[in-house]
């Protein structure tokens, strides 16, 4: 058996193609009309409507621009809620289980279109996605779901018996599952690249390696201590999702970065691709540590994400060894395959799961993806800007509202996810056993 160390590069694959790159340093401007803490997509799809209207901003990022989630993720364009349907109307109510459903349609055509009319070259496909059942019970739930979602949103979703399923992916793991072709991926370090050209060339200032240290209030606005400098704004848009630290406090008592991990697998015969997923799907399960997957953009690979456990600068032998069992159980010929890449990246995870915008002391944040940022976080950013131009109508969302709930004894280290993740294992072999009784 093949050594996980084996992989060759602990850098993201993506980064082959659009490297992560420093830009020139700056002056920090004396005063501007908005700071905007991050430059991943959130920031700069702010930054971008924010440009376009005449503001004065700046975006502040402790790292490279896009050296965080917005380089690293898996590229899957799902917008994926986690609290299904039921959940959230049992929490909030019909009305906003409805409105966060249907803005997930409407978040999805937004980035479309935003890769259309912006011209950004990503290597966008809006190919599907299957999701695999673990049992028959499972199968005949999801099946049921898809049917709604196709009648409540017009969008184009049905169930795949077993009995066909070879046709979306080659393995028998699954008892069936279901499709939605709403859903494609992209190459999300291109996707990063080309929106942060788009947004400098619109008059958005970025810079790199530059974090900020503190935000404190100032009369009507704000003073931004940075590494740099310090700055006057009169508003302040916070976008740093599970990269958040000791400058946001409230912010980071309420988001806890979890980390997910990605393999990607040496180039494989064009022969094994067509049998493994033959339409080049995007891919994911119904488990609580489930796992995501695809096709490269070029066909030639399959990158397959999950949970990753381990904390601090920990060999990543062993959550690299749980991602190379999963891709071996659901595709047993890839038992000798060795792997190009395995990295991994922050995600930020809340007590709500869901994406928010909300307002605190006069700071504005728009953050907690929630693992779905490639359509949650331009979306928001952008709705997020608005709110900061006082424009109500374009800044209508259903995730504008009260602030996630804090952590009890967190403080920005997440001590405790070692011990969640082994009881979600749990749930998911117990799971497994009752769907294969």
């Amino acid at each position: 058996m093949q050594e996980p160390k084996a992989a060759e590069k602990n850098t993201p694959y993506w980064w082959e193609a659009a490297p992560v790159m420093p830009l020139p340093p700056l002056p920090v401007a004396k005063k501007l009309d908005v700071v905007i803490v991050g430059a991943g997509y959130a920031g700069l799809s702010a930054g971008l409507v924010l440009a376009r209207e005449g503001r004065s901003v700046a975006a502040f990022d402790a790292m490279h621009p896009g050296e965080g989630a917005s380089t690293r993720n898996g590229g899957i364009t799902s917008g994926s809620i986690r609290p299904n349907y039921a959940t959230i109307t049992r929490r909030f109510g019909e009305q906003k289980a409805m409105a966060i459903e249907t803005e997930g349609k409407v978040a999805r055509e937004f980035l479309y279109e935003l890769i259309k009319t912006e011209g950004l070259d990503c290597d966008f496909q809006l190919v599907g996605r299957f999701m695999g059942a673990l049992g028959y019970d499972q199968y005949e739930k999801m099946a049921r779901g898809a049917e709604a979602l196709a009648k409540r949103l017009g969008i184009e979703s049905y169930a795949v018996p077993r009995a066909e399923q070879c046709n979306y992916i080659g393995t028998d793991f699954y008892r069936g599952g279901t499709v939605r072709m709403d859903i494609g991926g992209l190459h999300p370090a291109k996707f990063h690249a080309e929106l942060l050209r788009v947004a400098l060339a619109s008059g958005l200032t970025v810079h790199s390696k530059t974090p900020v240290t503190s935000i404190e209030r100032d009369g009507s606005g704000f003073r931004v201590a940075t590494s740099a400098g310090t700055v006057q704004a009169r508003q302040v848009l916070v976008c740093t999702n599970g990269y958040t630290d000791g400058a946001s406090p409230f912010l980071r008592r309420r988001l806890v970065p979890v980390r997910s991990r990605i393999i990607a697998t040496e180039e494989l015969p064009h022969e094994l691709m067509a049998r493994l997923m033959p339409k080049l799907m995007m891919m994911g399960e119904n488990r609580e540590l489930g796992f995501y997957y695809r096709p490269s953009p070029d066909g030639t690979r399959i990158l397959l994400g999950g949970r990753d456990s381990s904390r601090g600068n920990s060999d990543p032998a062993a959550p690299t060894l749980r991602l190379r069992n999963g891709l071996v159980e659901l595709f047993p010929e890839l038992e000798k395959v060795r792997f190009s890449h395995s990295w991994f990246g922050n995600v930020a995870m809340n007590r709500d799961m869901l994406p928010r915008i909300f307002e605190k002391d006069g700071i504005v944040y728009a953050t907690g993806f929630c693992g779905s940022g490639v359509v949650w976080a331009p979306w928001v950013g952008t709705r997020a800007a608005s709110k900061l131009m006082g424009r109500a109508t374009e800044a209508s969302t259903a995730f504008d509202f009260r602030p996630p709930a804090s952590i009890p004894f967190y403080r920005g280290d997440p001590w405790f996810l070692p011990a969640i993740i082994k009881g979600y294992g749990l749930q998911d072999k117990i799971a497994w056993w009752r769907a294969r009784r």
